[in-house]
């Protein structure tokens, strides 16, 4: 039986603005969760060196996976083993790489809802079960121990993000600690997708490893490091799953892009500009909270971290995909439609992006205020 996989809106809407950009419209991308700046310039120097001295090949760098094991020393205090790391185009096919590699079809995974759209569409497309739980303001749009004791049976896995995509909201380490424990118990294999680490307004956001040693875990080049383009992620696998984990990879997917590797070994020593990009998401943060109150815009997730905003638009539509068609139309301003997350309440939201420049986030607030006003 064919897996039945829902449409990405929020594609649909991103070639609405390049139609018009191409018709000679100012358009302000807020709709794609992705950094506006480019890769730091040190790594593309080393791209560079790469180019005209490597023919290069299927290739995986020890040297980078070393370093990663550095970081999560640095960063979490967990000591793993750099043969760990398994590296893949981006964090999509780290993802699906833990999936195909730790269930059968037909297990259940439980995924919070509201949540990143590939989270079921991929489950869905692998012939696995999303087992969606509603997540609310109650629970600051996240799992919960509680929510995950509450399922019976229990799921097979579940899929954990802190930062969340699309609200940005982090879970508390006892919370975390909790999950974990609940898990244990039940037998639950958790996926954490850790992609957004680095990218937090309240403090550091903690690794599902700290708790569970057991976790698989899902990262990325693309965010912090605004490396989104050379589509370099990995997998941290447990050593007892690592042969059959790299069985899959090997098979569905070769090796990582070595230029990739290359440059990303050089880029996780480029701190300096990288927290330049955080600070200015940080302002972007600022201004757009103390702006949305003004266009009526008050119910949104907390925005711990990552670069999103998730807003309640409810009480002026009950089509997020229309009115992101007409707020795109009519100011130039793309955002993604709601219903990409939440297929249920969905319709009710918009997520806006404030990973792009300060000034055009100024002047994404200074469009969208009339046409907003205008509605209330």
């Amino acid at each position: 039986m064919l897996a039945q996989v829902d449409p990405f809106q929020a594609i649909a809407i991103s070639r609405l603005a390049y139609a018009l950009q191409a018709q000679g419209r100012s358009v302000i991308h807020m709709e794609f969760g992705q950094p506006s700046t480019g890769a730091p310039r040190a790594a593309i120097e080393r791209a560079h060196q790469v180019l005209d001295s490597d023919p290069m090949g299927y290739w995986e760098s020890t040297a980078l996976k070393a370093r990663l094991a550095r970081h999560y020393l640095d960063s979490y205090s967990v000591t793993v083993d750099p043969e760990q790391f398994i590296f893949s185009s981006g964090a999509s096919s780290a993802l699906t790489l833990a999936l195909t590699s730790t269930f059968a079809a037909g297990d259940r995974i439980a995924i919070a809802r509201p949540g990143y759209v590939a989270y079921r569409n991929t489950l869905r497309a692998l012939h696995l079960t999303p087992v969606e739980i509603a997540c609310g303001p109650e629970s600051r749009y996240q799992l919960t121990a509680a929510s995950l004791v509450a399922l019976d049976p229990a799921p097979q896995g579940v899929i954990v993000a802190s930062p969340a995509n699309p609200t940005g909201t982090i879970i508390e380490p006892s919370e975390l600690e909790a999950i974990a424990r609940v898990c244990r118990e039940r037998k639950i294999t958790i996926i954490s997708d850790e992609i957004y680490h680095g990218l937090s307004y309240v403090g550091p956001a903690r690794s599902m490893l700290e708790f569970e040693p057991e976790a698989l875990i899902v990262n990325s080049f693309s965010k912090y490091f605004s490396m989104v383009g050379w589509r370099l992620g990995w997998l941290l696998v447990p050593m007892e799953r690592q042969p059959r984990a790299r069985a899959f990879m090997g098979n569905l997917f070769l090796t990582a892009p070595s230029l990739s590797q290359h440059a990303a070994l050089v880029a996780m020593d480029c701190r300096e500009e990288l927290e330049g990009y955080v600070a200015t998401y940080a302002r972007n943060r600022e201004l757009l909270l103390e702006a949305l109150p003004r266009l009526g815009l008050t119910n949104i997730a907390p925005p711990d971290g990552a670069f999103y905003i998730y807003a309640n638009v409810g009480h002026l539509t009950n089509d997020s995909i229309e009115l992101c068609k007409a707020l795109l139309q009519d100011t130039g301003v793309a955002t993604a439609p709601g219903v990409d997350f939440d297929p249920v309440e969905g319709h009710r939201h918009i997520r806006l992006s404030f990973a792009v420049s300060t000034a055009e986030v100024e002047d994404a607030i200074a469009r969208m205020t009339p046409w907003f006003t205008r509605r209330r």
